[in-house]
Formats: structure tokens, sequence, C-alpha cells
């Protein structure tokens, strides 16, 4: 079956899924109904704050393993050395992660924040901290390249792992420094960052790579592709769902008794986002990517690892310091406004397809069919 894409786009976002294309509606329910429990269940999200295993919340570790465990079940891994071999992508998301998007959340805590250090920390820490989770999932929604998308995380773990604490103690120390502006202290464990990767990449990447290879070898590709991936997928958007329903129940009292202070975190991030998405979108079109890498470049470079950035603001800071409410800020402002950008990177796929040129429908809705 194939679909001609027409000039306008119209009907790109059309053809995605009834769940897909309701995922806003989801995703605000969820925002709902954690936020409310936080408030009107006592001591709901201090019993759920309690169940840790080495520092590490479990529930938030099976939602975010449920959501990621799916699409990386989906990427073929027998594909992955034509991505290495993408220099444009891999520089250009190098830089993009690593040098501009701390820059950009430096500067942008700065001119948004010059008055409030936590709330100004705590942001800086977000855009220390790479994304290497959710980003998984809006690529995909997207139509995103599901194997380059597993190679930029993969080098953001690595990243992540090598650079974090380094770069914390640059734009929180030595940069104000120069500057002669206000400083702050990062003390964190590379231990502490490199669980985090470990436990919310390495074991989903893992059980998606074992899947794939025991099921294509007993049952084979087709099967496994037209029969198995369909049933395992919505899994994903269901840990998505939860994951979000516990961080709000975690923090939404923090967030419904602080509005303004929230609004005032909200706006920095928006202009990050926007800025940063948006600008890895046409830098992926002008060196030449095709859409799917250019999705999945984009995706890559606008996400954070909230988890990971709020875990360092509560280990250095406290739970109840402003550091943390910024880090917590974070996945409020993010969830909506990516779900926004699929939407728009769908509507935008017309800039890369002619329009004569035949696309499959399972293509066009971020499925993906043998060739």
């Amino acid at each position: 079956m194939t679909a001609t894409v027409s000039r306008s786009g119209v009907g790109v976002v059309g053809r995605l899924s009834t769940l897909d294309r309701f995922l806003p509606v989801w995703i605000v329910a969820a925002m709902a109904l954690g936020l409310a429990a936080g408030r009107l269940v006592p001591g709901l999200g201090a019993a759920l704050d309690s169940v840790q295993i080495a520092g590490i919340s479990l529930p938030i570790a099976v939602g975010l393993l449920a959501m990621m465990y799916p699409v990386l079940a989906k990427v073929r891994y027998d594909r992955l050395d034509a991505v290495t071999r993408d220099r444009r992508l891999l520089v250009s998301s190098l830089l993009l992660n690593w040098v501009l998007g701390p820059a950009l959340m430096f500067t942008l805590a700065w001119v948004f924040l010059p008055d409030l250090p936590a709330y100004r920390t705590g942001l800086i820490i977000v855009g220390l901290a790479r994304c290497i989770a959710m980003v998984i999932i809006w690529n995909d929604l997207a139509g995103g390249d599901r194997e380059a998308a597993a190679v930029l995380v993969a080098l953001n773990s690595i990243f992540q792992v090598l650079a974090f604490a380094g770069l914390g103690w640059f734009y929180l120390f030595a940069l104000p420094g120069w500057l002669g502006l206000d400083t702050a202290a990062l003390d964190v464990s590379t231990w502490a960052i490199a669980r985090s990767v470990l436990v919310f990449l390495g074991i989903p990447l893992i059980a998606g790579y074992l899947t794939r290879r025991l099921g294509e070898r007993v049952k084979g590709r087709d099967w496994y592709e037209t029969r198995l991936l369909p049933r395992v997928g919505p899994i994903a958007l269901y840990g998505l769902l939860f994951t979000i329903v516990i961080l709000f129940v975690l923090q939404g009292y923090e967030i419904t008794s602080r509005p303004l202070d929230v609004a005032r975190i909200a706006l920095p991030l928006l202009a990050y986002f926007a800025i940063m998405w948006a600008g890895s979108f046409a830098l992926g079109k002008t060196v030449g990517l095709s859409y799917e890498r250019t999705t999945t470049l984009a995706f890559t470079a606008a996400g954070n690892n909230f988890e990971l950035a709020i875990a360092v603001a509560i280990a250095t800071f406290g739970a109840t310091s402003g550091q943390a409410l910024a880090g917590v800020v974070g996945p409020l402002i993010e969830v909506p406004v990516l779900v926004g950008l699929v939407y728009a990177a769908l509507a935008a796929r017309r800039w890369f397809v002619t329009p004569s040129a035949p696309v499959r429908a399972a293509e066009v809705t971020g499925t993906r069919t043998t060739p």
C-alpha cells in the first residue's frame, strides 16, 4: 500500500493511530491525575519516593524501562554501521548536545533568572543532562531513524558519564567566575551518573537487542516485525504515561504551591526547546540529512535527561531545594512541547519529499516495514 504526500502535507498527522493522534490528551490527563493524586492523597508521594533501590526510584525506573524497551526492540541492529559512517549526523549531534546545548541553557538561565540563583543553577544542571530516555519515544512518534537514535543515545550516554561533572564545574563555577557572575559548586559522583545510564539505557538496550536476535532467529524477521512488534509497541506509550503520573505525584505539591516560580522557570525552558529543536532541524536540512535523520538529530538535541538532573539536584542541594524544583518543572514543560514538535516534524516532512514521490503509509505513521 502506498500513499502520495501532498505539497501541504495534509493527512500526515491524520494517518497516526488513534492512540498516537490523541497523545496530547492522554499526557494532559496523566499530568492532571498525577498532580491531583499528589495533592489529594496524603503521604502518597512520600510512599512512592521511599521505594528505591540504590538511590534509584523503582516506580520511575519501571516506567522508563517499559517506555524504552519496545522502541529499542524495534531497532535493526544490523544497520547501525550505516549510521556510524554518517559523519554529518554524528558531528552535528556532538556539537549540538555537548557544546551548543549547555551553552544555550547557561545563557537563558542567566537572562531569565538573574535574581533566582537556585532555579538558575537547576536549569543549568538540566542543560548538562542530555537525553537518553524519552527522546526515543518522540523520535519514534515523529518517524525518525530508530537506528540513528540508538547510536546518538549511546553517544550521549558515554559523554554523560565522561563529561557531566567537568561541564558542571565549568558552567557553575569557572565560567561565571571569569564573567564576574555568582558561582556555585556541584559535587556529583561519576558513578551516580554511570549508574543512571546503565539502568535507564543499558537494561532496555540489552533486552531489546536480545528480543530481536532471538525473535528473528526463531521465527524470522517478517514474523518479528509484523506480528510481535505491533503487540509490544503500545507498551512504550503506556510506560510514558505511567512515568508522567509518577513524576507528578512525587512533585505535585511543589508545582501547585508555587505557580509563579513554575512560570518563571518555564520561560527559559520554552525558549530552549524551541531554539534547540528548530535550529537542529534546520541544520539537518542544511547539511543534507534525510527527514528521518534530521528528525532524530532535532529530538536528541532538544531533549534532556530530567531523571538524572533531578537526581543530581536532590543529591547535591536537597529534595526541597529550588534546584530540584527547576528539574521537576522540566518534564512539565518538555512533555507537551515535544509532543507538539512531533506534529510539527510530521507536518514539515513535505520539505523532504517531492509531490510525486510515493511514500509507504506505514512510514508516514512512523512505523517500519521491510523494504
